[in-house]
């Protein structure tokens, strides 16, 4: 598959790694020291578990300041940009997508308020929008996400073609993870979204 990263903090390039050892996957961030560093498979952020697999594995991974480029073919855009009380870098990057790629499903891991999934969804009038909350430690993201305690993923439970993707990117993490067997978790976004409120 074919999928983007928007966003190279801790918790989008952990899932970037992730992601990467069995997908074509294509970071985008605003950074061009982090983007070079990215494909000079150096870490721009600390994580021990990044740094061992920039090294040692291969990686289909590259890194891109072209959204176009990112966003074009991509069948998952995995949303990491930051968030802190303020959700405009998640929602440039959906206007962003929606433009590029309209199909594309969009997974946001960046923490957001409890309903803003719906609220977003409602408001740009995209159905390919769902949200799967993250629960990683600095700098020992990609750990986390190699042995996930659970995998959760808010969905429209009403919508077949939104569940049926929630389960194929869940599948994605899974595939990635050296944790067997993971807890995969599938309910509507403010649960989700409540779940991750909680969870911190």
């Amino acid at each position: 598959m074919k999928i983007a990263v928007a966003g190279t903090g801790y918790v989008g390039l952990s899932m970037a790694t992730l992601l990467a050892q069995n997908h074509s996957v294509t970071a985008v961030d605003i950074i061009p020291e982090k983007v070079d560093m990215i494909n000079r498979r150096q870490s721009p952020i600390q994580d021990d578990y990044i740094e061992r697999y920039f090294a040692e594995r291969q990686l289909d991974l590259k890194a891109t300041l072209d959204q176009v480029e990112a966003y074009k073919d991509a069948d998952f855009v995995v949303i990491a940009a930051p968030t802190n009380f303020d959700t405009s870098a998640v929602e440039a990057v959906i206007a962003s997508v929606m433009e590029i790629n309209p199909e594309a499903i969009m997974v946001i891991k960046s923490t957001v308020p409890v309903g803003f999934t719906e609220e977003v969804r409602s408001k740009t009038g995209s159905r390919n929008i769902m949200f799967s909350p993250e629960f990683l430690r600095e700098s020992k993201a990609l750990y986390d996400n190699l042995y996930p305690s659970r995998i959760i993923v808010g969905t429209d439970m009403e919508d077949p073609k939104l569940v049926s993707a929630a389960q194929t990117f869940a599948g994605l993490l899974q595939e990635g993870a050296l944790k067997p067997d993971v807890d995969k978790l599938y309910m509507g976004f403010t649960e989700a979204e409540a779940v991750k409120l909680f969870a911190n």
